[in-house]
């Protein structure tokens, strides 16, 4: 469901650029671009929509250019930014010129706090990423902080709510308030908007750069702004949350405006098109977070052609951390177990043409249920798996899938789980460590792959109707390993007592695609 094209129109920081790859476009195609803003790095996708006859398609579309680079500091701006322009310099000016939307993807509840005449990020305000949480203790941080954040949000957010969470946008706005007051002229940004009105909406600082001609908005989406305290069911900034910002003294300013994912936010500004060469018509969309756009990426593929995903249908993401969605007939949410849901648009096909998905404008609803836990491929790196290590050791006969590991490892990287239950003071688990790097691998793979187990069985346990998954489809690094794959259908099914549901590799697995 490549929706977030379709409802459009459907530096010294940077540090590698790697595989980039350019297949042959038709010369008179649209494209559509989509960034992605990851953990270690930022991917670029551009897309066509395929020809009828195209049977090379995925969801109808065809990439036609990818590029991937990675930054030094993964919470840095500037970073972020020097990683779009350097993805921008090695697109061919063809597919640029003719480019018709732009959409950026980041990880979820990355934030910071930025002045929006001039776009200049507040002084002594570091961002605040999707792994930070309020709750632990840092050099220069008063611990009071953290407990007056966490009073705020204890008195006026709903019971279970994704906001309570200390990872989440809210308890970092409230978090960065308690350390130093946020003035009225702040605003909260997520990482996808700051990157999309930094490079594409708003033209460099002029003459009046302190003026309100140099004001830029920087607009949120339904899934950035969950985190924050939107109301995804009724699309509005609850009352409750206006209340909160008025008794602490913070300016309901803060808060971006919101759209739907794919929707028009702005055409591009004169000097990104001048710089590149890009339409005068061309359009920023709504943004979305990574995990979201992967589930849209790895749907569409699996889809059979179709990019109209049916209930049931699960994606995990096994990147550096772990990542997991299902498409539900029901919003579940509770924050003591790290789960919320998204608002998903519904689609149904009419029948072909240019618009052949659209909305139904029924009462039906679909949520993409889920959460994010900290565990993943990350720890691989820590323990220092190769490449070929980990390609020789998940084969035969190294390593075993149909058989359990006897170590119960919880492969965190460090201290703090968000998701199948949050909580700041969770340990890494990874003793004790057997002689077999074999032996130890597979500990850690069954590891996280009980950890994505147990998050769906949370979500059946929420209320998520269904209540377990048909179909997982796998993004990220992790979705390469056959042996992995396995392992996690053979504990899903045991699980759920089903020997129908398949777990299996998204032909796309990366979120810029989606």
């Amino acid at each position: 469901l490549l929706y977030l094209v379709l409802l459009s129109l459907s530096s010294p920081l940077v540090i590698t650029v790697r595989a980039m790859v350019t297949a042959s476009p038709s010369s008179a195609q649209n494209y559509f671009i989509g960034f992605d803003l990851g953990t270690s790095g930022a991917r670029i996708s551009i897309i066509e929509k395929a020809s009828s006859n195209d049977d090379t398609t995925t969801g109808g579309y065809n990439e036609v250019h990818s590029d991937a680079t990675s930054y030094s500091e993964y919470d840095n701006p500037k970073s972020w930014t020097d990683a779009i322009h350097t993805l921008l310099t090695n697109t061919p000016q063809p597919l640029r010129s003719k480019t018709k939307s732009i959409c950026v993807s980041g990880t979820s509840a990355s934030c910071l706090l930025v002045n929006p005449i001039g776009g200049k990020v507040a002084a002594n305000r570091n961002t605040k990423m999707y792994d930070y949480d309020i709750t632990h203790s840092r050099e220069g941080i008063n611990p009071a902080a953290s407990v007056e954040a966490a009073t705020w949000i204890d008195k006026y957010a709903p019971a279970n709510h994704a906001t309570r969470a200390p990872t989440s946008a809210l308890s970092k706005l409230l978090h960065y308030h308690a350390c130093h007051p946020i003035q009225p002229s702040e605003r909260l940004t997520h990482q996808s908007e700051y990157v999309a009105t930094t490079i594409f909406l708003a033209n460099p600082k002029q003459c009046g750069a302190g003026t309100t001609s140099n004001r830029r908005v920087y607009t949120s989406d339904w899934h950035n702004a969950l985190k924050l305290g939107y109301d995804v069911r009724e699309l509005k900034w609850p009352d409750w949350l206006v209340e909160l910002l008025r008794e602490v003294g913070i300016h309901s300013a803060v808060l971006p405006p919101v759209v739907e994912p794919g929707s028009v936010v702005g055409t591009l500004s004169s000097s990104v098109v001048e710089r590149y060469g890009f339409s005068e018509d061309a359009v920023v969309v709504g943004g979305t977070t990574d995990s979201n756009a992967a589930f849209v990426a790895a749907v569409a593929a699996g889809g059979g052609g179709s990019s109209v995903p049916k209930y049931g249908v699960a994606v995990t993401s096994l990147g550096s951390t772990l990542a997991m969605k299902m498409l539900s007939r029901t919003f579940v949410e509770d924050s003591k177990r790290g789960v919320y849901s998204h608002r998903f648009p519904v689609f149904r096909q009419n029948g072909g043409g240019a618009d052949a998905n659209e909305t139904t404008g029924s009462t039906e609803e679909a949520w993409l249920v889920g959460g994010a836990s900290n565990v993943g491929c990350a720890v691989l790196r820590q323990e220092q798996f190769s490449n070929e290590e980990l390609l020789e050791l998940s084969q035969e006969p190294h390593m075993d899938v149909s058989t359990n590991s006897p170590y119960n490892y919880y492969p965190l990287t460090k201290p703090g789980e968000r998701f199948p239950i949050a909580d700041g003071t969770k340990q890494p688990l990874l003793e004790p460590k057997p002689e077999s790097r074999a032996e130890y691998l597979k500990g850690i793979l069954q590891g996280i792959a009980t950890v994505e187990r147990r998050g769906f069985e949370v979500l059946g346990e929420l209320g998520a109707s269904p209540s377990f998954p048909e179909d997982v489809w796998t993004a990220g690094g992790g979705s390469k390993n056959d042996a992995w794959l396995k392992m996690r259908e053979r504990l899903l099914r045991e699980s759920f007592g089903c020997d129908g549901i398949r777990v299996r590799r998204a032909e796309r697995a990366e979120a810029s695609f989606g």
